[in-house]
């Protein structure tokens, strides 16, 4: 199965054959292994943590030109998710992202990408200068979520546009829906780009059959993955899968070189290397236990009153090809109840943290970590709030329609970059947006910057902040206000549009 010994870890090795010799460190960071750490910091961390805090030296390797341990340890990573190259990423998948996307376009370039994407797809079209093609997702207005889009969308989207250099989609969404990626690449690839995919909530599909297939397996280029989401890593660590072809495996290595830090985090890259050493040696075992505790919440939710945990019986709807069970996303409008209430119940009664929450949903993302016990858990806090809702007799939420996609005159990274006044969110509908509108999580953008203002958008998130929801992406951060752009040089733009 694997072409390299998956047991091996070759940097976290290194690291600690760098602590068993009792190295004298006159190298940065300046704690020197915690000796220079504040004491209540350091008691509470651990000094075996601060003792593999290191800076780039031989033993160690380099981040930005590998030639050791760390080139040894992401070529296990590309042998472990069938990729052809992998590089570490410690500025998180959202750096990942950006890398992926800069890698792939240039200024002025089209690239095809749902409009459920996170911010940092966004964050990445503004940085490379792209144009985005935006296709809009099916709706679940059941649940009020976003689904995926079709491959039948992502076709009619290349029609539409054949100049277009690149089509990012997502595998699998927040929420845990997926894609026919598979025929979608084939699609893509008829047109002679790259599929390049967001993989953020996917870093597990490839260690399990049980599991929607990966974006590597299913013949993608390029894809971003959170190596800390599901699976064992540090938070913030990451890895981006690479397959040569369509995709520049150097200009890659540039992009990754330009946007990560001189001075990497080795503990983050050791969890890397570690993580991938425990799926590829043990994954399907510990995702087996995942996805049968997901199941069995997912079975007991659904018997509590006023509750609706969506599963498999989505697959086969209009945007919902496969899913991943190990998200769990719990609905309770029915109990008259916002997913942002629910959450701060759970949050501040139960000491129960949820991973988001929307208008109608908190969601949960169950992992290697979960047990029965943390589960029964939250099932008993669930079952005590229904009991306590259900009596209110509190009328239901309805689902809010999600804005259409407004009109874009300007590029985002023209938008961002332009001159800006700020005015009131009711007084902007008509003008060109110099700022994001998004609420965080998930971090979907209702509005992009270089996108016309539009009453349905400002109606919508003054229901967002009615219900409490964190709304984001304004220098205001009560979202009272937003900037437009304010100079003349979109006026021809607009004329022409």
């Amino acid at each position: 199965m694997f072409k390299f010994d998956q047991t091996k870890t070759p940097l976290f090795d290194a690291l600690l054959e760098y602590v068993n010799n009792d190295t004298i460190p006159f190298h940065v960071p300046g704690h020197k292994k915690g000796q220079g750490m504040v004491d209540r910091f350091k008691d509470f961390i651990g000094t075996n943590v601060m003792s593999i805090d290191v800076t780039v030296f031989k033993q160690v390797d380099s981040l930005h030109k590998p030639t050791g341990v760390i080139k040894e340890a992401q070529q296990l990573a590309a042998d472990a998710n069938n990729a052809d190259h992998t590089f570490f990423c410690v500025h998180g998948t959202s750096g990942a992202i950006q890398a992926m996307i800069m890698s792939v376009v240039k200024e002025g370039d089209k690239i095809i990408v749902p409009r459920n994407v996170h911010k940092s797809v966004t964050a990445g079209i503004i940085l490379s200068g792209a144009m985005p093609v935006y296709m809009q997702p099916e709706i679940d207005r059941n649940i009020g979520v976003a689904l995926n889009v079709t491959p039948e969308t992502v076709k009619t989207a290349l029609e539409q546009n054949r100049d277009a250099k690149a089509v990012l989609i997502i595998n699998p969404t927040y929420y845990g829906v997926s894609t026919d990626i598979e025929r979608i690449a084939d699609i893509v690839h008829s047109y002679g780009i790259p599929l390049i995919v967001d993989e953020a909530h996917g870093p597990h599909l490839h260690f399990n059959n049980k599991l929607p297939i990966s974006a590597m397996d299913a013949g993608a280029d390029i894809c971003a993955q959170s190596t800390h989401k599901i699976i064992g890593s540090l938070t913030q660590s990451s890895m981006l899968q690479v397959r040569e072809g369509f995709v520049d495996v150097n200009r890659v290595k540039t992009v990754m070189s330009l946007l990560q830090t001189t001075s990497p985090s080795y503990i983050l890259l050791a969890s890397l290397d570690a993580a991938r050493m425990q799926m590829a040696t043990e994954g399907k075992e510990l995702l087996d236990e995942t996805i049968e505790l997901s199941k069995y919440a997912r079975k007991e939710i659904n018997n509590i009153d006023g509750f609706l945990c969506f599963g498999e019986e989505i697959i086969g709807t209009e945007g919902a090809y496969d899913f991943d069970p190990t998200k769990i996303t719990i609905t309770c409008k029915n109990l008259g109840i916002s997913g942002h209430e629910l959450e701060r119940i759970l949050a501040e009664k139960y000491f129960i943290q949820p991973e988001m929450s929307d208008l109608y949903n908190i969601l949960c993302v169950f992992s290697i970590g979960d047990t029965r016990e943390k589960i029964d858990a939250l099932l008993s806090a669930l079952r005590e709030i229904s009991k306590i809702y259900s009596s209110d007799n509190r009328n239901k939420i309805d689902i809010i329609d999600i804005p259409k996609i407004p009109l874009r005159i300007l590029s985002p990274r023209d938008a961002i970059n332009g001159n800006t006044v700020s005015v009131a969110l009711a007084d902007s509908v008509g003008e060109i947006s110099g700022e994001f509108l998004m609420a965080y999580p998930p971090g979907i953008p209702v509005l992009c910057p270089g996108e016309i203002i539009t009453d349905e958008i400002v109606e919508y998130i003054e229901t967002l902040k009615d219900a409490g929801l964190y709304v984001q992406g304004t220098d205001d951060p009560e979202v009272n206000f937003i900037k437009i752009v304010s100079d003349d040089s979109h006026l021809n733009m607009i004329t022409s549009a």
